[in-house]
């Protein structure tokens, strides 16, 4: 890890829920008007791909904010399915930004049921936070991805949910809690995978009712 990346001792404070912690750790060390994915790629190394899947996930759970974070998660969970260790944005992407004030919003934004979960957050090595449990998230991530780009009435939360419980683990290295945001991550892509299947089947049945 370099010498930016977040304080060592940033796990042991236990005031803040983790997520809170996280976001305003990340609001601290930029302190302009917007913050670009390529600076906290480079801010955060080996911890970048759990915090910025973390960070584009979050506002799929506020009201209003649309989840036009899609792209830059597929990039991201590719690469981390593929075994690297540290993401490498393409241009377009590492000059996304979000705002500051934005991000401090996303502190308070969490649901009860997530902070539920981060109470029982603190770090627990096993094999979700190992490179294979790594690969598994990252695929994961893509899977959700997918769900996050494809419309579909109330088929953004479930898998953001997941994903979110998932990269929450990454970060804070806990395969317990990584290894229910995988579960969840599942439950809530193939939810909407078969509400976007029906959508897809009645349009084409409507099609087929209109050219008839």
């Amino acid at each position: 890890m370099d010498g930016t990346s977040l304080p060592p001792d940033a796990a042991d404070r236990g005031e803040q829920a983790p997520i809170s912690r996280i976001v305003r750790e990340v609001a601290a060390q930029f302190p302009g008007e917007r913050i670009t994915l390529g600076q906290m790629s480079e801010a955060f190394g080996d911890r970048a791909f759990g915090l910025l899947i973390l960070l584009l996930c979050l506002p799929s759970l506020l009201p209003g904010m649309a989840s036009v974070f899609g792209i830059p998660m597929l990039i991201l969970g590719v690469q981390m399915g593929m075994g690297r260790r540290v993401p490498k944005l393409p241009g377009f992407v590492a000059r996304q930004s979000i705002k500051r004030t934005d991000l401090l919003r996303l502190s308070d934004g969490s649901s009860k049921w997530l902070s539920r979960i981060e109470r029982y957050v603190k770090p627990r090595p096993g094999p979700f936070v190992s490179p294979m449990g790594d690969r598994v998230v990252g695929w994961l991530t893509v899977y959700s991805a997918l769900m996050l780009i494809l419309p579909g009435p109330g088929t953004n939360g479930p898998p953001a949910f997941g994903n979110i419980v998932m990269a929450l683990g990454v970060v804070e290295h806990d395969s317990k809690v990584t290894a229910w945001g995988a579960a969840l991550c599942l439950a809530g892509c193939i939810f909407a995978s078969v509400v976007i299947a029906i959508l897809a089947w009645v349009a084409i049945r409507a099609m087929g009712w209109v050219v008839g």
